[in-house]
């Protein structure tokens, strides 16, 4: 079989019952796998209105076309269902080693609907399908949980687990692998906890193969001889110095994707924390903030590494710019913290106590609550505080502050625990806003639902452009215009505007065609990206580099063009927004918080006085999508 295993298996927890579906050759050519395959068959079968937490609700573990093949950077799974979050389709996407061990049961995704009686865990081995009790798991965070399940199974079994976020059904809630990695967006954790399902545990052993494995080793080889020789020759004192340069300049200097290699070998995603900082693409003090006063020294790429123990590749991965840090008091190691974590528990929160910073990352990666979300309802409650709509009696005689790392610690524990106020917060800053009320829906940083990233449409709109265009709101991985210069879509693709090395920073704010089709495209290869299960770090050292299409031919023996793989990409995307529609999600409607396209402008600092009409740019895009201008709904499949 080429690439992808031709076949997904059902589960029912309610009847404890399960079921193999074959699916046809010519149903993963328009669809690739992963995300893909996800919406079109959950599209079909959950319910218009079913309840997110309900029994009608589906929960998919999928896995992209690429995945086990040895393509280079094709090691990422994906959850998908209906998001309790926003309501409408949700997915995330993970690494660590829970792909390659779908594939290997002989799926290209597992759909779980039902709720079980009792708490329960999932033992798939390709062969047969094992309801086994949870009971003793149940209140184990996930690093725990999968530990256990490791050692029972065998140290070759791969396990997906919810924490204790997850159980409680926080809506902020992820799904958690390989010792903290998380699955964290659209709330899909909460969906696992309502099924009383704690992890799906993999132990196949089945090979993937693909359609022409000797062009899959040349094209990796030729991925491999791209990365970083050694140790890069860089010093962590440039960045920030960088990142004031760019603020500075009137111009914007095309990046190319392969100069992100060298940073991102020697420090990760840390190699952006000060440069968001110094361009102000790091939200300050709950997006109302500047850099001034805010000692970014503190989270700089060298702090995030000083503390080093270890690096690691994910699955497939020749880069390898993960890691593995040591830490003080009750946890002995972490996971690096990603950018968007270090900026939501630092910037966001005036907060530079960074033992505070690697101890929430760990806490929220064993709980399987998202960090970004977390961060984001934790300024939230501070700005409350302060702008005098709670006070200590509400918040159990916490003084919230900003920068205050013991009382930030403090409450994110409430929220993980789901006691006292931070009860009141676990499920995100648009359900707090509606409890707290007194007008504290200003404070409230989330579209459509979900909590915006920690990248700042003001530096970058195409930013906001997808935050508030896509299927799954507030998501930084669709694109912006950064994005798409790292891709370079324009070398594969002809109706893709090519980028020239320097232009005005000015033109990223006006709406025009060519504006609208560089964020098409970026949501077009998104979709791609995820259906082949590649990571979207690998993608950025451009699509011409990475050999995107290439890959995908040769794993399933295709022929197909790169315009034909974003036409692919383009009604991926438009059957999630369907699935919205279907759902009674309209996007026109959701709330977007006016500061994020500069409402009012920002008085100093070095977004001071930016400003774009966001939904003049939001119409460009969904009419370049082929959607309604005006309500970014789809056409039916066949009539667009």
């Amino acid at each position: 079989m080429p690439g992808y295993c031709g076949k997904v298996l059902w589960v029912n927890l309610s009847d404890r019952s399960w079921q193999e579906e074959t699916l046809p050759d010519e149903l993963y050519r328009r669809r690739l796998a992963g995300v893909g395959l996800g919406v079109h068959l959950l599209l079909e079968r959950i319910p218009a209105g079913a309840d997110p937490l309900g029994a009608e609700n589906m929960l998919g573990f999928v896995a992209g076309i690429l995945v086990g093949t040895g393509a280079m950077f094709a090691g990422r799974w994906m959850a998908v269902g209906k998001s309790p979050l926003t309501g409408g389709w949700g997915d995330s996407n993970c690494g660590g080693n829970f792909a390659p061990a779908i594939k290997q049961c002989g799926y290209d995704g597992i759909f779980i609907s039902g709720i079980s009686r009792e708490p329960v865990y999932l033992l798939i081995d390709g062969q047969t399908v094992q309801f086994l009790p949870a009971a003793d798991l149940w209140g184990k965070d996930a690093v725990e949980c999968e530990e256990i399940l490791v050692a029972r199974h065998g140290k070759k079994a791969r396990a997906a687990c919810i924490g204790t976020a997850g159980e409680k059904r926080s809506l902020i809630a992820g799904i958690v692998n390989d010792r903290g990695r998380i699955a964290a967006r659209s709330g899909l954790g909460a969906v696992m906890g309502s099924k009383n399902l704690k992890a799906v545990v993999l132990t196949g052993s089945q090979p993937v193969r693909s359609a022409q494995p000797e062009e899959i080793r040349r094209l990796s080889k030729a991925v491999a001889g791209l990365m970083p020789k050694g140790e890069p020759p860089l010093r962590s004192w440039m960045l920030p110095i960088a990142g004031m340069l760019m603020a500075k300049s009137p111009n914007i200097f095309r990046k190319d994707g392969l100069m992100t290699l060298p940073p991102m070998r020697k420090w990760g995603t840390a190699s952006g924390n000060e440069v968001a900082v110094k361009t102000g693409d790091a939200p300050m003090r709950n997006w109302r903030g500047t850099p001034a006063g805010y000692r970014s020294a503190a989270i700089s790429a060298d702090a995030l590494i000083r503390s080093e123990r270890k690096k690691y590749h994910c699955y497939a991965c020749p880069l390898g710019c993960g890691a593995i840090n040591e830490m003080a008091g009750e946890y002995r190691e972490t996971h690096r913290p990603e950018y968007e974590t270090v900026a939501a528990l630092g910037p966001l929160l005036g907060n530079t106590d960074l033992d505070t910073i690697f101890y929430l990352n760990e806490r929220f990666n064993r709980a399987g609550m998202d960090s970004i979300s977390a961060g984001t309802v934790l300024a939230f409650a501070v700005q409350c505080f302060e702008a005098g709509l709670i006070n200590q009696q509400d918040t159990g005689g916490l003084r919230l502050r900003w920068g205050d790392a013991a009382t930030i610690r403090a409450l994110a524990d409430q929220m993980i625990r789901r006691e006292g106020f931070g009860d009141l917060l676990a499920d995100g800053v648009q359900r707090a806003a509606e409890r707290i009320g007194r007008g504290s829906q200003q404070y409230a940083m989330h579209i459509g639902g979900q909590e915006i990233p920690m990248h700042d449409p003001r530096a970058d709109p195409g930013y906001g452009v997808l935050y508030a265009g896509d299927a799954t709101p507030a998501r930084h991985n669709t694109g912006s215009h950064l994005t798409y210069e790292l891709l370079k879509p324009w070398s594969r693709v002809e109706w893709a505007p090519p980028v020239p090395s320097m232009y005005p920073a000015a033109a990223m704010y006006r709406p025009s065609r060519e504006n609208a089709l560089k964020m098409a495209a970026c949501a077009m290869l998104k979709a791609v990206i995820d259906g082949g299960g590649f990571c979207t770090f690998g993608a950025h050292m451009g699509v011409d580099n990475l050999s995107l299409f290439e890959f995908l031919n040769a794993a399933t023996g295709w022929k197909l063009t790169s315009s034909e793989y974003l036409e692919i990409g383009r009604e991926v995307q438009s059957l999630r927004m369907r699935f919205n529609f279907k759902h009674g999600v309209h996007p026109a409607e959701w709330h977007i918080p006016p500061l994020i396209y500069g409402q009012p402008p920002l008085r100093r600092g070095p977004l001071k006085g930016r400003q774009f009409d966001l939904t003049a740019l939001r119409r460009d895009f969904w009419q370049a999508m082929g959607w309604d201008a005006e309500s970014g709904a789809p056409p039916e499949e066949g009539n667009g």
